[in-house]
């Protein structure tokens, strides 16, 4: 009598994991490489020539102050009186936007203040539903 040989097998419920963890760390690297590459931004359309100044607007634009100290000022028709915190401005120009959402936005930022304050005001406008905003500047021969 002759008995078949049979090799033991193991059974199906160990899964060999060794490739998933390689897959994984391989995964890993790749997203602490790409990481650092990807940046945030605040889209805004910048004219490619020398700046001319706006045609007349029928609606009084709405313009954001950020003032030397880096206080908001909202001026929505009329000149601001006093700062602003910045869930107020985001309240009051969303409700301008959904009122007229054709009245102008412009930023109006004091050269001392530091350049990351007007982006995070830009930010502020894009989520009170802003889909354009103008930064103001002087002619180079004012001073």
């Amino acid at each position: 009598m002759r008995r078949a040989y049979r090799a033991k097998r193991k059974p199906m419920s160990e899964i060999n994991v060794v490739p998933y963890i390689d897959v994984m760390l391989v995964l890993l690297v790749i997203f602490m490489v790409t990481a650092p590459l990807l940046y945030q931004g605040v889209d805004v359309d910048l004219p490619r020539i020398e700046a001319e100044p706006l045609p007349p607007e029928e609606d009084d634009p709405v313009i954001v102050t950020v003032n030397r100290d880096g206080e908001l000022l909202v001026s929505i028709g009329t000149d601001p009186d006093e700062p602003v915190g910045a869930s107020e401005v985001v309240d009051l120009v969303s409700r301008v936007m959904r009122n007229s959402p054709d009245t102008p936005v412009l930023v109006r930022g004091d050269e001392q203040v530091p350049y990351g304050r007007v982006l995070d005001t830009m930010s502020m406008l894009q989520q009170a539903g802003v889909p354009q905003v103008g930064l103001m500047t002087r002619p180079p021969s004012d001073d």
